[in-house]
Parts: structure tokens; C-alpha cells; sequence
């Protein structure tokens, strides 16, 4: 039975993380690396910046290889303006209803602007496995 429904007790509290100033070949090798969709794009102080996906990745190489460009660095192709982020405190249900109305597949968990981790759909299924 699920013993609590706050986000930290079942987010990743070490989520795979990037640099702005990566590129995105790098950024593509570390999410095939680590088999996930997409990673949290942090600042050298840990402060959440933006989140990578491996379509914005695929989006970023096709381009380039259109247009005979370099494929360029992280902060070219992230998301960055508005993202939507949870806290730690947060009733996951919640959480995942909002992902699930916005078709997220990932939410960075942020306290005081800095990245603490992140709730993936796994993670979500796996407490509602709970539940039963």
C-alpha cells in the first residue's frame, strides 16, 4: 500500500543532467547512454535552466544536416521560457494528472531554483503500482 502521496518520496533525486554549454552531440550520447528521453539542463550552480529532449535533439541534427550548419550547443535547441517544474512537497496525483493533461513526460522537482530531482512517468507508475 502506498504509504505517502508527496512527490519525494518517489521522485529521482538524481536526475541525468546536461550544461548549457554542451553540445548536442554530447547531449545525444548521454541520453542514448543512460536509455532516457530527454535531461534537465542545469547551471554551474545547480539552478535549473532547462530541459533537453531527444526530439529537440533529433529536431537540432536533421536541421543541421538541412542546412549544412554545426549542430550547435544545448542551449540552442532547450527548453527554457516557462517551464513547468513540481516541489518536493507536492502530492504526486496531482503531478501526474498535470503531466498527463500536458503530455509531460518528465518534471524537474525544483526547491529554492535549484534542481533536487525529477518525477518521470515511471516513477508515477510505479506509486500507483503501490496503491494496490
Amino acid at each position: 500500500m502506498l504509504q505517502s502521496v508527496n512527490l519525494r518520496d518517489y521522485m529521482l533525486t538524481n536526475p541525468v543532467k546536461v550544461k548549457p554549454d554542451d553540445t548536442i552531440l554530447d547531449a545525444m550520447q548521454i541520453i542514448i547512454d543512460n536509455k532516457i528521453s530527454g535531461v534537465c539542463v542545469v547551471d554551474l550552480d545547480g539552478n535549473l535552466v532547462g530541459i533537453l529532449s531527444e526530439l529537440d535533439c533529433l529536431r537540432a541534427a536533421l536541421g543541421a544536416t538541412y542546412n549544412k550548419t554545426a549542430i550547435g550547443l544545448v542551449s540552442d535547441h532547450m527548453s527554457g521560457d516557462n517551464l513547468l517544474v513540481a516541489h518536493p512537497d507536492e502530492n504526486i496525483l496531482d503531478v501526474a494528472q498535470d503531466m498527463l493533461l500536458k503530455k509531460h513526460r518528465r518534471r524537474p522537482v525544483v526547491e529554492n531554483g535549484r534542481l533536487i530531482g525529477q518525477i518521470t512517468c515511471r516513477q508515477i507508475l510505479s506509486a500507483v503500482k503501490k496503491f494496490n
